[in-house]
């Protein structure tokens, strides 16, 4: 790998842990994840933008400035090979372990773990510091939570249940970035007590009866010809079309979800 004359070699630890050395600052950078290729363009970096998934939808010239190196789960390696990255940022859920360590073995592989609020405000942090971006990125992260602190407390949370998925049936559960948002959010999810995003039945579903049934724009398109399907199986439940991104994108696209959060509480039903 050939560095500029203007880098260094440093290292950091990433969030998973690893140990990561690379050529500061990076100037040919691949993105393996939606949420943390609009943060980087947030944080003026599309120049060193040289590969991005087809999923990056945002900002919505993301695939035009870099090139499309496959999904998040299935790598292009010959793609990735031509953009010569000193710098790859992944995520260890959105990220399939086999993928990323194929790529570790030739390229620097900087990769998130985002769970929670505070770990997406961590995640900002330290794509800023390792791009040499940090006080633009610790601003970012500040405004963040600041939105989030001025979401007004409910007095009992609303129990809820989150689909991602049909055929089968999948929800978000315990342990992913979706509960916590939730939670944040002013809703208890009904199915809490399940892990990651289980498969679930209708009768489940039934038997949890939430007073809400939200349903993600992704990665599943629910609309309005599955409303129906979600009422048979609890007619007393308000069903609501949601967006996804707005639950589980952990980058910037987090400066509008509190906001957003805010009009669903206040939805009738």
């Amino acid at each position: 790998m050939a560095y500029n004359s203007h880098q260094r070699q440093v290292k950091t630890i990433d969030q998973m842990g690893r140990e990561v050395h690379f050529p500061y600052p990076p100037l040919r950078i691949v993105s393996l994840v939606p949420s943390q290729t609009e943060l980087l363009f947030d944080l003026g970096l599309q120049k060193q933008l040289e590969g991005v998934t087809k999923f990056c939808t945002h900002p919505h010239n993301a695939r035009h400035k870099a090139s499309v190196i496959g999904g998040t789960k299935n790598f292009d390696f010959i793609k990735i090979r031509a953009a010569r990255p000193d710098l790859i940022i992944g995520n260890k859920e959105e990220n399939y372990q086999d993928g990323i360590t194929e790529l570790a073995k030739h390229y620097p592989v900087w990769m998130s773990n985002v769970t929670d609020l505070p770990e997406a405000l961590e995640m900002i942090r330290g794509v800023g510091e390792i791009t040499g971006k940090l006080h633009l990125a610790e601003s970012l992260a500040a405004a963040i939570k600041a939105k989030f602190d001025a979401i007004q407390a409910r007095p009992a949370l609303v129990p809820v249940a989150y689909f991602i998925w049909r055929k089968p049936y999948m929800v978000a559960a315990a342990g992913t970035f979706i509960n916590d948002m939730l939670q944040r959010a002013g809703f208890s999810n009904v199915f809490a007590h399940l892990g990651r995003y289980p498969e679930v039945i209708p009768e489940q579903l039934a038997k949890a009866a939430p007073a809400r049934i939200f349903l993600s724009s992704e990665p599943y398109p629910f609309g309005e010809k599955h409303v129906a399907e979600f009422q048979e199986i609890c007619p007393a439940a308000k069903i609501q079309l949601i967006d996804g991104e707005l639950f589980s994108w952990y980058g910037t696209r987090l400066l509008f979800s509190a906001s957003y959060f805010q009009t669903l509480q206040h939805v009738q039903g």
